[in-house]
């Protein structure tokens, strides 16, 4: 019986609290804003391959290429330049007997300053092979942008919440949750493959003037408003 009473009075007491608390709907939606950006980061990679009957005397060609392209780069100081991948490899015949050894290794260029890796490369081509170059944005870069437009991106989403809530009428709202993403998109890049073919030692190219092209930063806001009614 002492339960029973005790169950009412409670109850008695918090249905009035129920009953004027607020009604709230709830709204999905999403913001976003992008800008275009000066691709200001070069990279390439360069690689000789070479071939000879003594392993010893192959790494050793190797190696002596590397580190001269490691010497020439040393004298650009706005230019960083590593040795990449270096492998060796038995080259069979016919027969499936050990003929030979070919051996390949790399060099990557990296540098804000096009016009010094353009000379660099150019240099280097003399006796290494250019596999690749591309153009990106700078992590640097890319993360004072991206700073930039988070905020720009909020303010959106605020903006579009209050008028949510003007066009339903409602006294106001309350942040639910929140999700930032950014995407980072670059248009494709072009990629200057060269044929694995006998070096020839020869004069340094003609450095080229290289154009790094554009990439579009996105960010995204996405989240969940409740109105009230």
């Amino acid at each position: 019986m002492f339960k029973k009473a005790l169950f009412l009075v409670v109850t008695l007491i918090t249905l009035p609290v129920y009953a004027d608390a607020p009604i709230y709907q709830r709204i999905d939606f999403q913001t976003e804003v992008e800008k275009e950006i000066a691709n200001d980061l070069l990279s390439a990679t360069l690689s000789v391959e070479l071939n000879n009957k003594n392993p010893a005397l192959l790494a050793k060609e190797l190696t002596q290429i590397v580190n001269d392209g490691l010497k020439q780069g040393s004298t650009f100081n706005s230019v960083k330049i590593t040795s990449g991948n270096q492998q060796t490899y038995p080259i069979y015949n016919d027969k499936n007997r050990l003929e030979s050894w070919r051996g390949r290794a790399e060099l990557k260029v990296e540098s804000k300053d096009f016009k010094a890796a353009g000379e660099l490369i150019s240099q280097l081509q003399a006796k290494l092979q250019l596999n690749n170059l591309s153009f990106t944005v700078a992590p640097e870069t890319r993360r004072e942008l991206e700073n930039q437009l988070i905020s720009e991106a909020v303010a959106a989403f605020r903006q579009r919440a209050d008028k949510i809530k003007n066009a339903w009428n409602a006294k106001g709202y309350k942040l639910v949750q929140m999700t930032l993403g950014t995407t980072n998109n670059q248009p494709p890049q072009p990629m200057y493959m060269v044929r694995a073919a006998k070096m020839e030692m020869a004069d340094a190219a003609p450095a080229a003037d290289y154009a790094g092209g554009q990439s579009r930063l996105n960010v995204q806001v996405s989240g969940s408003i409740e109105l009230e009614q």
